[in-house]
């Protein structure tokens, strides 16, 4: 089984994660999903299926249930679900909290499944991507100031531009990172305060 998993199997699984799904919805979900951040192939969708079911990730079974708004009789429909095998791999994706998982191509796919993701590693996952930020940002300063006087006004806003961008993300993330951080630290304080009992005064 392969050790890495695209930015598209990681949509299916986390939203087969939730429920079990036929081809329309689970087109329709990924369109929320990936819609947002990418342009998204529907002719890409059954061949990925394909694979994860090759891969032994999921299942699919017929199902006799008419499509939404169907103007026709009720036909074969195919629903994918998990396999054991398939939950394992998801949670082993999830926890993964690597360069691969804050790089441009897979951070929002990622970061709309932290709801199925510990709070340790979406903080390091956050704290991951804010770094790269950050670097990327002290390397467009130094590049813009650098070309300052030798970029037109239009080339120059639209660097101008790309660094608020990301200066705007790193204050988003500054943000996500405290929150999670205050989330930690609260669940710690319950963890001990229910590991401790109270103590009894002494008569």
């Amino acid at each position: 089984m392969r050790s890495r998993t695209t930015t598209l199997e990681t949509a299916i699984l986390g939203l087969l994660a939730d429920s079990p799904l036929h081809g329309y919805e689970l087109r329709k979900r990924l369109n929320l999903l990936l819609g947002s951040f990418r342009a998204f192939s529907y002719g890409s969708l059954y061949p990925c299926l394909k694979t994860l079911a090759a891969r032994g990730l999921i299942e699919g079974q017929e199902s006799h249930e008419a499509p939404p708004h169907a103007l026709t009789a009720k036909r074969s429909r195919v629903v994918y679900q998990l396999t054991a095998d398939g939950k394992d791999y998801l949670n082993t994706v999830l926890a993964s909290a690597g360069p691969a998982a804050w790089e441009d191509e897979n951070f929002d796919v990622r970061f709309a499944l932290f709801s199925l993701t510990d709070v340790e590693t979406r903080i390091r996952i956050l704290e991951g991507r804010r770094a790269r930020l950050t670097e990327r940002l002290e390397t467009a300063r130094a590049t813009t100031n650098q070309q300052h006087n030798r970029l037109d006004e239009f080339t120059s806003e639209l660097h101008r531009h790309g660094l608020e961008q990301v200066e705007r993300e790193v204050r988003w993330l500054d943000g996500l990172i405290t929150t999670e951080r205050d989330r930690r630290r609260a669940r710690s304080t319950n963890n001990a305060g229910n590991a401790n009992p109270g103590t009894h005064v002494k008569e």
